[in-house]
């Protein structure tokens, strides 16, 4: 494999704190690497080093010649003014450019070109633009929309459809999942497997990092630590070496030889990378027992809730604007349920908790609650915090202890446990990361000791340790559980049943999970396309050589279709087959195929498109 990237002992810090500390690796051709570690660890640094974002302290940074690479990070600014069009056409024009580009730019600068480089209909005309714009979910933002006008969610993924589109050597991520639902993510990790591009990765999405990552690299103390394979084979790595360490290591120990046991006992997906010895890890997790007991903690519930937690019966639920959401539901959340509520965006899941929490009315029903319940509601805004306090104080303000399973916590255990260190406790809550705020809130809720508890997004700007660790406290922790993810490990981790919102104004139940949800929105897609096809009017001409004209685009445009249709096919298979090489193999050799001819009819397309 060819070398991309090369950092020769490089170091870089911010203040008095190393995040690399004379650190040398290479990014090769063909390889996937996700990276890993906690919150302002130096996963970003790592990032924007590779790629000349960022200078090194000292060291040397290496890339080759003419190298095409394309960055998304979250700090990422998009030109003010622009449209989506602009932004995302931009990405081609830098491509169409690039033989000319001067070689003083290291292949980590952007060519000169804009929009007005690559002709409108490429939107029409391009598959792979069209794919990655429905794939992501911005095909509906229209492409004369101003980009000023979007979410910061909007935003990420229409930078990222700008990176996804082009043709390219390198392609670095930075938390590419943050802003997808469930589908998205699926999406985006089939469509990074069939391409033949290198990918350096940041994620705390663990389904996707078992997926997609060849290579694992985890920062921790300024150094890299390397390793082969997705998440499995990390977290066996991780729990090999704390089985090693001394007593002082015993918790964290503890806590990753539950979690591969987790891995290990549960679906054949997570048994999909055997590239570590089975025999060492059966060992090593023989004494684990099962990560929780259901039936003990739905008991414990029962005691806690009463008959009646929350319940609503025949409503509707609205948008503003009157818009309908759900309509005459029927919903009763049972003592020690946990459930995990999935579907499209605005499809109601948020409009759907804070129905549950009790914040929004329902345009009709009504909606019951128990005499005993109490909630702990984790919103997706930060507003609800104490900035005038410190860490400790704002955490202590809620409770001292609280007892947790059959132990009793200080608030200080509970923070330090959710990655506040004893020193970090002391930070005045103003000074604190977008991620530590998420850490903070949670930890306040927690501290209530509600009975119910309402999750909107809660693996959003956490690292994987801090998830491994709010995971291990739900674990013990006896109450009714609504999360809403777009993480689908954490929803198959800690939870016993998932519903979904498909924007036909019911809620579903799923017994076979997420798998389910996703054939079930594959399906829809499928029917919708074929209603649009249905749809669409027959060419008329004039002149007889115009008519023969259409008539070939038309031919072209439904062969293009199929095309597109059996790439995406391909991709999702490539990603059910990413154990198994000898299928990759086939698959692989079959896209390729695909691929070559779908461009042989785009071309043909473009050559009667210019002369029409």
């Amino acid at each position: 494999m060819a070398n991309l990237i090369n950092l020769e002992q490089v170091s870089k810090s911010f203040g008095i704190t190393p995040l690399l500390d004379n650190v040398s690796m290479g990014v090769h051709t063909g390889e996937r690497i996700g990276v890993v570690g906690l919150n302002g660890g130096g996963k970003t640094t790592l990032l924007e080093v590779l790629t000349g974002l960022e200078p090194p302290d000292s060291g040397r940074v290496s890339r080759v010649g003419g190298l095409r690479i394309a960055t998304v990070t979250q700090r990422g600014v998009l030109p003010p003014g622009s449209t989506v069009g602009e932004v995302v056409l931009a990405g081609l024009a830098d491509d169409l450019h690039w033989a000319s580009r001067s070689d003083s730019m290291g292949g980590g600068g952007r060519a000169t070109g804009g929009p007005d480089d690559v002709a409108e209909h490429e939107w029409a005309a391009n598959p792979r633009i069209r794919s990655v714009m429905e794939g992501i979910g911005i095909a509906g933002l229209g492409l004369e929309t101003s980009i000023d006008n979007l979410s910061g969610g909007e935003r990420r993924r229409v930078a990222l459809a700008a990176a996804l589109v082009r043709d390219l050597d390198l392609l670095v991520l930075d938390e590419p999942t943050n802003h997808l639902d469930v589908e998205g993510v699926q999406w985006l990790a089939a469509h990074l497997l069939g391409r033949r591009s290198a990918l350096v990765v940041v994620t705390h999405d663990r389904w996707f990092l078992d997926t997609v990552a060849t290579d694992t690299w985890e920062v921790v103390g300024g150094k890299v630590e390397t390793y082969e394979g997705g998440y499995g084979d990390w977290i066996f790595a991780r729990a090999e070496r704390a089985r090693q360490a001394d007593a002082a290591e015993a918790r964290r120990a503890n806590l990753a030889r539950k979690e591969l046991a987790w891995l290990r006992r549960g679906a054949k997906a997570r048994t999909s990378k055997p590239r570590y010895r089975v025999e060492a890890a059966e060992a090593l997790i023989a004494d684990v027992p099962a990560p929780r007991d259901s039936v003990s903690l739905a008991a414990f519930a029962r005691k806690r809730l009463g008959r009646v937690v929350i319940e609503l019966e025949d409503t509707t639920l609205t948008t503003p604007d009157g818009r309908e959401l759900v309509r005459d539901l029927t919903w009763r959340l049972a003592p020690g349920e946990r459930v995990g509520l999935v579907g499209v965006n605005g499809s109601g899941k948020t409009t759907l908790l804070r129905t549950l929490a009790g914040e929004r009315e329902p345009a009709k029903g009504k909606r019951i609650q128990g005499q005993t319940v109490q909630i702990g509601w984790l919103r997706q805004e930060l507003d609800d915090l104490p900035t005038d306090m410190r860490v400790l104080e704002a955490v202590q303000q809620v409770a001292q202890r609280i007892t947790l399973g059959d132990k009793e916590i200080s608030a200080g255990q509970l923070a330090e446990r959710l990655g506040f260190t004893p020193a970090r406790q002391r930070t005045p809550v103003g000074d604190l990361s977008g991620g530590e705020r998420r850490r903070l809130q949670l930890t306040r809720i927690l501290m209530a000791e509600p009975n119910v508890l309402l999750l909107d997004e809660p693996t959003n700007d956490l690292d994987i340790d801090t998830l491994q660790q709010l995971e291990d406290l739900l674990d013990n922790w006896a109450g009714t559980l609504v999360v809403i993810s777009h993480d689908r490990y954490l929803i198959e981790r800690i939870c016993d049943s998932t519903w979904a919102l498909f924007g036909d104004g019911k809620l579903t139940n799923l017994p076979g999970g997420i798998d389910e949800y996703l054939k079930k929105r594959a399906a829809q897609s499928e029917v919708a396309t074929r209603s649009a096809g249905d749809a669409k009017p027959a060419p008329t001409t004039d002149a007889a050589t115009q008519r023969a004209a259409r008539k070939e685009l038309a031919r072209l445009e439904r062969s293009i279709e199929k095309f597109d249709e059996r790439e995406r096919q391909l991709h999702a298979a490539l990603a059910e087959a990413a154990t198994d090489p000898d299928r990759l193999v086939k698959l692989n050799a079959e896209l390729k195929q695909v691929v070559a001819e779908k461009e042989a009819a785009e071309e043909r397309w473009m050559e009667l498109a210019d002369s029409d």
